[in-house]
């Protein structure tokens, strides 16, 4: 029997991983929410330049937009009303893409390292859809092929509640599973995760090191963000954990450390390191993850539960004892267990009324309906277990 290749270590995760995903938050891209520090983002443009020149790829998910138009429109604050917002996203996307490509070629930059910036927008709708999200991960490889700097950010001016992402960390923990990246880097104004609230306990401890989907990370995460950006500390530790499906290591660090870049790169240990020691997710899986808005839930007996965690199969109607939401085929539905905890998700293959009429049924017994497609609720392939 062989023996277990060693974990490999934060130091070579950090100087070895070559396509990185780095997420700037809001404060450190505006003053204060009030406009683009364009000094500010001057340093990132500069040490995104030195990583590239030392062989990464780098895709940046940057914040910022809203902020942006907030200054050019002349406002005094960061509007309330949803519509205003959108408008300011608008007007704030060209201002902070302007600004990166300037300031990009105002660098001294060799042939091999990207001279032009490219501009990505996503919302949900573009990444529930196989297609577009096979679309999209083909465009980004090749602006990455091509020594351009993609810059991501959700697309605010169309996006509302019911399709959003929700914040920028969830964002580019989605398009590391996307690309399957070797690092994600979410640069904040805080230290990393402590083991309390370090605002409120003195004797807080900074987590130098954690595994994703450790149990107590959510709960010394808290709730509290900075009051700019969309985004606590706990949508951070989230991302981590979706991050890791892809095989993706998250680094939790405060983005006004001077060249925290370089510094991860050269392997000192800023921040908190999260590892990715979760399963391993194949694409399609891995797609099916990334789905954010469920259109429904299907509540299983614990015989179903059973065999979908131990066997691997496919979800009967059998199994199904009520549901929940007007959902459609194709559609993502959580499924629940007796005491009501998720345990799984899927695509479903039947209408909600069609399945409201199958509940509890055995597949012989509904062989003969015309809307059910091979007597299979959710088919395995198409079903992903927690």
């Amino acid at each position: 029997m062989k023996n277990k290749s060693p974990e490999k270590s934060r130091n070579l995760l950090q100087t070895k991983a070559q396509r990185w995903i780095i997420k700037i938050g809001s404060s450190l891209l505006t003053d204060d929410g009030r406009g683009l520090d364009r000094e500010a983002i001057r340093t990132w443009v500069k040490q995104i330049v030195a990583l590239r020149r030392s062989g990464v790829e780098v895709i940046l998910v940057s914040s910022g937009s809203v902020s942006a138009g907030v200054q050019r429109l002349g406002w005094s604050q960061r509007p309330a009303n949803l519509k205003e917002r959108q408008a300011a996203a608008s007007v704030g996307q060209s201002a902070l893409i302007h600004t990166y490509e300037k300031l990009l070629r105002e660098e001294d930059i060799p042939e091999e390292v990207p001279v032009h910036c490219g501009q990505v927008l996503l919302t949900h709708d573009d990444l529930r859809s196989r297609r577009r999200y096979l679309n999209a991960r083909s465009a980004l490889l090749t602006l990455l092929e091509m020594n351009v700097l993609p810059i991501i950010n959700e697309n605010d001016t169309v996006s509302y509640n019911a399709i959003n992402l929700g914040d920028n960390d969830t964002l580019a923990a989605v398009v590391s599973n996307l690309l399957d990246a070797d690092l994600l880097v979410i640069l904040t104004d805080q230290d990393g995760i402590f083991d309390a609230d370090p605002r409120s306990n003195p004797n807080a401890k900074l987590l130098a090191e954690v595994n994703a989907g450790a149990a107590m990370l959510e709960r010394v995460a808290g709730s509290g963000g900075s009051g700019v950006g969309t985004g606590g500390m706990l949508a951070k530790v989230r991302a981590a954990t979706r991050a890791a499906r892809s095989g993706t290591s998250t680094i939790i660090a405060n983005g006004r450390c001077e060249d925290v870049l370089l510094r991860i790169r050269h392997g000192e240990a800023l921040g908190t390191f999260i590892h990715a020691r979760l399963p391993k997710l194949d694409a399609r899986k891995r797609w099916l993850a990334g789905h954010l808005r469920a259109r429904g839930v299907l509540h299983l007996d614990a015989g179903a539960v059973l065999a979908l965690k131990q066997e691997g199969g496919s979800l009967l109607p059998v199994g199904v004892t009520a549901l929940e939401g007007n959902f459609h085929r194709g559609d993502l539905v959580l499924c629940k267990d007796p005491e009501g905890h998720e345990f799984a998700r899927g695509l479903v293959n039947w209408d909600a009324t069609v399945a409201l009429r199958c509940l509890g049924k055995k597949s012989r017994d509904i062989a003969d309906d015309p809307d059910v497609a091979e007597g299979i609720l959710i088919h395995r392939d198409n079903l992903l277990i927690h």
